[in-house]
């Protein structure tokens, strides 16, 4: 028998979508002052939203609550994957390493994918 996660701070997913975040933050802090309110602002929205949202889904009362929210998460996660292809393509953002946080993104999102389907099915 599986045992299943009390807290959402258990959840691989979680952990690595915190990780995410962390390293969205030092990443983002190389963006260029005019980014403040832009860019640099809807990323760490995005990124935040996909653990925010793990957990809050995680505490619901019901597994459709539940599966809902891991949606809404996997939806940020695709937002942030395309703010961080604007990032990747704008002179002044392009030269950053990019590496390690779309490895951890590439994670979450098949974690989450995963769990969206267990769910389901």
């Amino acid at each position: 028998m599986q045992k299943t996660a009390n807290s959402y701070k258990e959840l691989i997913v979680w952990q690595r979508s915190i990780e995410l975040v962390v390293n969205i933050y030092e990443l983002t802090e190389k963006f260029p002052k005019e980014e403040i309110y832009g860019l640099t602002s809807q990323i760490r929205r995005a990124a935040v939203s996909i653990s925010s949202n793990i957990a809050e889904g995680r505490y619901r009362g019901t597994k459709a609550d539940y599966v809902h929210f891991l949606r809404m998460s996997y939806g940020s996660g695709a937002e942030l994957e395309t703010q961080l292809e604007i990032s990747k393509r704008l002179l002044k953002t392009k030269i950053l390493n990019y590496n390690r946080i779309d490895n951890l993104l590439e994670e979450v999102m098949k974690m989450l994918n995963v769990m969206i389907s267990k769910l389901t099915s």
